[in-house]
């Protein structure tokens, strides 16, 4: 079992959690003009905390992660809300492909988990519809200290040089604004940004 999938149960839990999603639910209301008619994708959703905040907002949403366990707390919570318009789906980008396609997809806290990010950002760019928008939120770079020494991931990003990624993958009016700060106990705190582009 990951550790993500470990800690499925307890992640809506963590008010941390809750108000970052909150805190990117509403700059994408800033940033992207959202219309009820988009199809859009939240990759890496988790508990889909983003996406449920949003669900109102969306006539047909797609909850993709590669946590089995996070998908299923995903599946309890579109029942609660009988949300039908939201599909959870167990599936990894990386390694598998998905022929759908979207006008929005987004994701946050993601990115500096993923391998081949740039792969990735690619990846999104062939899934999205002409005009369709590509938003992430992850954090600005960091010291190591947001996970620590046992953990391998990207030690977060400059969000310049992401924005020549989407560039490069055929994005246009890229922006990024700071959207939250992960404030931790011992005094450290991680801005993170949303970096937003249109295909």
């Amino acid at each position: 079992m990951s550790e993500f999938d470990a800690r499925a149960r307890q992640w809506d839990k963590d008010k941390m959690h809750i108000d970052r999603g909150a805190a990117i639910a509403a700059r994408l209301e800033e940033m992207i003009p959202l219309d009820h008619s988009m199809k859009v994708l939240e990759y890496g959703a988790g508990t889909g905390i983003l996406s449920f905040l949003l669900k109102d907002r969306f006539s047909d949403i797609t909850l993709m992660d590669n946590s089995q366990e996070m998908i299923k707390v995903c599946s309890e919570k579109a029942e609660h809300y009988k949300a039908r318009h939201i599909h959870p789906l167990w599936m990894n980008l990386e390694k598998e492909d998905f022929d759908g396609k979207f006008d929005l997809i987004y994701n946050q806290m993601v990115l500096h988990h993923v391998n081949d990010y740039e792969a990735l950002i690619h990846r999104f760019s062939t899934m999205l519809n002409p005009g369709g928008y590509l938003a992430i939120a992850d954090l600005y770079k960091e010291d190591g200290s947001f996970h620590g020494p046992d953990v391998t991931v990207h030690l977060g990003f400059d969000p310049e040089k992401l924005s020549e990624i989407f560039s490069n993958n055929d994005f246009t009016h890229i922006s990024y604004q700071t959207c939250f700060e992960v404030k931790r106990e011992s005094g450290k705190s991680y801005p993170v940004f949303l970096l937003v582009g249109q295909k």
